[in-house]
């Protein structure tokens, strides 16, 4: 239902929705995907049954290896922990799925918006890669105020907690809640330069209390630039797992770089699988600016050029240029 987790950028991972599908090269290796298929073997093993896990039907196998269906539940068991969880605490929505993918109905965000509405201690990081129905359901949001106060009331909602109207009579109620939420942060995926020039338009203009970007995996390089007047954290990664692709060492600095001069919050989470890596040896693989990979040394093709060896994600680290990159927004 909810899980401690070790991303380094959030501490408890909440996932009311199971499922999802692949909609760009960042997808390729989801870790959720295998996850997904390895809870739903587990939970056959120890029941018989694999519809006992809310992960039954979400993924298949091809070509050895997991991927989405396409098809999302509703996981109602899990809808209402954080009403449970007195700790105040930064909570990973939908790690495991992504709360605007195209087969959830408005009924069901509805439901997570309520319960975040309803726990004014916790603060909620929702990431999606589908930023144009981010945008537009946060943008109706005030026609959607009497549903989600109906929907709040239906849960064990009290005006005393959550965000609401100082002004509010007891009748209205919910109708008068504060939006956007103070405690929802709004994301969006960014993995290339295509991707942001998709879906960061979409977040810069969503109303939120914090907008922020993971570009992770990082497969190329991103001028983000444009969009930084109204973007609070940007945080980036490279790609771990079998499969990953490496991350050139400048892609991460440059936006690193930008960040510092927009005055935007800076997170750098991991290398991954790949670090750079001197001398060259057989085993090092040389990745240059514009992606391409090869098996020859930083010094070929004109150069700029970084030799990257693969090694533990652990044992990779999240060091860039010698130091932590941790910062957060600031909550406005």
């Amino acid at each position: 239902m909810g899980a401690n987790t070790k991303i380094e950028w959030t501490e408890t991972t909440w996932n009311p929705l199971a499922g999802c599908s692949v909609v760009s090269p960042g997808c390729t290796n989801c870790y959720a995907m295998q996850m997904a298929h390895r809870i739903k073997r587990m939970t056959e093993g120890r029941t018989g049954n694999p519809a006992d896990t809310p992960y039954f039907g979400t993924t298949r196998i091809m070509n050895g290896k997991a991927i989405w269906t396409g098809e999302v539940h509703l996981v109602d068991g899990a809808l209402t922990a954080p009403l449970r969880w007195k700790r105040p605490r930064r909570i990973f929505v939908n790690s495991m799925s992504d709360l605007f993918h195209e087969s959830v109905p408005d009924e069901w965000i509805d439901r997570v918006f309520a319960v975040m509405a309803m726990c004014p201690q916790h603060t909620f990081q929702v990431l999606t890669k589908r930023s144009d129905r981010m945008r537009a359901y946060v943008d109706g949001m005030w026609d959607r105020r009497e549903a989600l106060g109906g929907l709040m009331s239906s849960v064990g909602g009290d005006e005393r907690q959550g965000w609401y109207a100082p002004e509010c009579d007891g009748k209205r109620g919910w109708v008068g809640m504060h939006l956007p939420l103070p405690n929802v942060w709004l994301g969006v995926s960014a993995e290339d330069q295509r991707r942001a020039n998709e879906r960061v338009p979409d977040l810069r203009e969503a109303p939120a209390a914090v907008r922020f970007i993971s570009a992770e995996p990082l497969l190329g390089a991103i001028d983000f630039e444009p969009w930084l007047d109204r973007i609070d954290w940007i945080i980036v990664g490279g790609e771990s797992g079998p499969g990953a692709r490496p991350m050139h060492p400048d892609w991460a600095r440059s936006i690193r770089d930008q960040c510092a001069a927009a005055g935007t919050a800076f997170f750098f989470k991991q290398w991954g699988a790949w670090v750079p890596h001197r001398p060259w040896t057989a085993d090092t693989i040389t990745v240059w600016p514009d992606g391409s990979v090869g098996a020859g040394n930083a010094n070929e093709n004109g150069g700029g050029g970084c030799d990257m060896l693969k090694v533990a994600k652990k044992a990779a680290g999240r060091l860039l240029d010698g130091r932590e990159h941790n910062a957060m927004p600031e909550v406005r």
